[in-house]
């Protein structure tokens, strides 16, 4: 009994330095193992003495040497069932003590994966702004800066203009390329033959859309683009069996109202840009719904078997290069260019440079916001854009307007936000 005992208190010192909820636990492992061991619980009193040994030596440092010790004397006098005893107790505390650091490294661990989760959702949703102010700010300066150089310049030759923009736009994209900063596909020509007919569509809608902005004022030329909805709508129901709800519908006759009422309260209105605008609209449209078809074909002939966004920037502007090269000459914007003082101010080069950046900008930004948000939000900010940029175009060109063709306009650009909801009621699988 005597032995049994120095067995049970050797093992109660040894806990002295653990805390007072494992002590519990190590308590009652202890009375178990007895009865494992010996066939008995130890008594009342007994069980009080050990609970007043585990206590008092809570947190107390300085008997680590004595636990030692003890266990030391213990093993050179007990016998190997008391042995047994000790070390199943102190496998117990330690094991107690090791899922107790375990808890607390997970805890810690998931604390860590929770703040990781936040940062990365607060950077992801500063990565969707960021992308959208840049997308916006891009698409809205590209427009007004060539409203700019058409008009506050007064410079007639818009398929130079588009000329110069595509020109540097291929060699920023080349420079990337081969710097390896993106990746694009190498220019074959069987990819030429099967992109062609996309290309020759692609430069008249460039062209029209810079003879249009010279004669129209950009609110206008918002409303107007319109249109072009309404025609690639009905494209899309007889070329590819498409069909669109009411909603869709409705939004698209808002547009043509909007348009029409527009045109008849403009003040400034002109024949010439508006048949411009018109003929963009047809063009634009062709070049949606054209792109579709070619878009498959085009990937089976390319080395990757893809084709992104680079390789088509890269792949329409160098192809446009030779293309406006002729109708330079063809619309004589020759002699123009041999006259104008333009050409021999630096600020205009300077902001016809910055339209190029611009131009290319809104590749890359369209593409970015696309790719942190997605097709619905990147349609329905495309159509609140066109606000602040109509009501820009006003007070920065100094457009006379009335309230009619005012409300027009307003009547206009919601209806094409009315149309973007639309469309994302229409793709929900709902």
């Amino acid at each position: 009994m005597l032995m049994t005992c120095c067995t049970v208190l050797s093992t109660a010192i040894l806990y002295c330095s653990f805390n007072s909820h494992q002590a519990v636990f190590w308590h009652n492992q202890t009375v178990i193992d007895m009865k494992f061991a010996f066939g008995y619980s130890p008594g009342p009193a007994f069980e009080r003495i050990l609970e007043e040994n585990i206590v008092n030596g809570v947190g107390s440092v300085e008997r680590v040497p004595d636990i030692h010790e003890a266990i030391g004397v213990l093993d050179q006098i007990s016998s190997p069932v008391r042995r047994e005893i000790v070390n199943r107790s102190v496998f117990t505390m330690k094991t107690f003590n090791n899922d107790e650091i375990d808890l607390e490294v997970g805890k810690l661990e998931k604390d860590r994966e929770k703040t990781t989760r936040s940062a990365k959702t607060v950077k992801i949703h500063n990565q969707a702004l960021l992308s959208g102010l840049a997308y916006c700010i891009s698409s809205c300066s590209m427009i007004l800066v060539n409203k700019y150089v058409l008009s506050s310049y007064d410079f007639n030759a818009g398929i130079s203009l588009m000329l110069y923009q595509n020109f540097v736009s291929v060699v920023i994209v080349s420079l990337l390329s081969f710097s390896g900063v993106i990746t694009t596909e190498p220019l074959t020509w069987r990819l030429i033959k099967v992109w062609l007919p996309v290309n020759v569509i692609f430069v008249g809608m460039l062209i029209t859309s810079m003879f249009s902005l010279k004669y129209i004022n950009v609110a206008m030329v918002t409303v107007l683009k319109n249109v072009t909805n309404v025609i690639t709508a009905v494209g899309e129901m007889y070329l590819f069996n498409k069909h669109h709800d009411n909603r869709v519908w409705a939004a698209l006759f808002l547009m043509i109202i909007s348009a029409i009422s527009g045109g008849i309260t403009d003040l400034s209105f002109h024949a010439v840009g508006y048949t411009w605008q018109i003929i963009n609209c047809f063009l634009t449209a062709s070049y949606s719904l054209t792109l579709r078809r070619v878009m498959d074909t085009a990937k089976q002939v390319t080395r990757s078997g893809n084709l992104n966004e680079f390789s088509m920037v890269l792949l329409n502007n160098t192809l446009s290069l030779p293309l406006g090269l002729l109708l330079i000459f063809v619309f004589n914007e020759v002699d123009y260019l041999s006259t104008t003082p333009l050409l021999r101010m630096p600020n205009f080069w300077l902001v016809m440079t910055f339209s190029g950046f611009l131009g290319l900008a809104i590749s890359f930004t369209s593409m970015w916001f696309l790719h942190q948000t997605g097709a619905t939000t990147y349609s329905l900010v495309g159509s609140l854009n066109k606000i602040p940029l109509s009501v820009a175009g006003i007070v920065l060109f100094h457009v006379p307007t009335s309230l009619e063709n005012s409300a027009s306009i307003f009547f206009g650009l919601v209806a094409g936000v009315f149309f973007a909801r639309a469309k994302m009621r229409e793709r929900s699988p709902s």
